[in-house]
């Protein structure tokens, strides 16, 4: 029997060529900032997250005596949603938190809810602000974001009151500022590279 002339030559056939690139998920685009809008619905699911997000670390923390004040948990994940979803969604998890928390376990206390409510806002809404302009989260910009923050806090307090009682805050608050700075770079990198950006799932499907 003859061999075919590309067998008996030793020249191997070439491999097929399909038309569908390899679908790899470390070449997507890593999206760290979006604007969502009140009529998108993933505005609302971000924000329900944003918001459990914001009832279970308190929740974990709280088993350290005096961790609300010292690690600030309440304002974590409406710094996150600041930066990755947007003001929006920032001042509806500002909002909807302490309320939640509140109802839920009795903390923080009635007295102290607008007060937190404010302070998280403001938090959510230089983030959104940060990332509108960098887009992509550093700690250098987290840094300034949270120290920003605590700078307005504490203001009106160094008008009272001088330096001195700023500076005591500052350092009793400083795990929680750790906390925003490294474990918010932390978790807005890991969304940015795994969550996908609306339409996203459309186009892939």
């Amino acid at each position: 029997m003859t061999e075919p002339n590309g067998a008996r030559m030793g020249v191997s056939k070439p491999l097929p060529s399909y038309g569908a690139p390899v679908n790899d998920s470390s070449s997507t685009p890593a999206i760290f900032h979006e604007r969502l809008n009140l009529g998108e619905a993933r505005l609302y699911i971000a924000t329900a997250a944003m918001v459990a997000g914001n009832l279970l670390l308190p929740f974990a923390l709280h088993q350290i005596p005096d961790a609300g004040r010292m690690f600030l948990p309440i304002f974590f994940f409406t710094l996150v949603a600041g930066w990755r979803f947007g003001a929006q969604a920032a001042v509806l998890t500002a909002v909807l938190s302490p309320l939640a928390n509140h109802f839920i376990t009795g903390m923080p206390p009635t007295p102290m809810l607008q007060e937190i409510i404010l302070q998280s806002a403001l938090l959510g809404a230089l983030a959104a602000l940060a990332a509108g302009r960098f887009k992509k989260p550093t700690l250098a910009v987290l840094t300034l974001v949270v120290l920003a923050n605590q700078a307005l806090v504490l203001f009106p307090t160094m008008l009272h009151a001088g330096w001195q009682p700023c500076l005591d805050a500052l350092k009793f608050r400083l795990p929680g500022l750790l906390l925003q700075i490294l474990g918010g770079f932390s978790v807005l990198w890991l969304m940015g590279r795994y969550l996908p950006q609306a339409g996203e799932t459309t186009r892939e499907a």
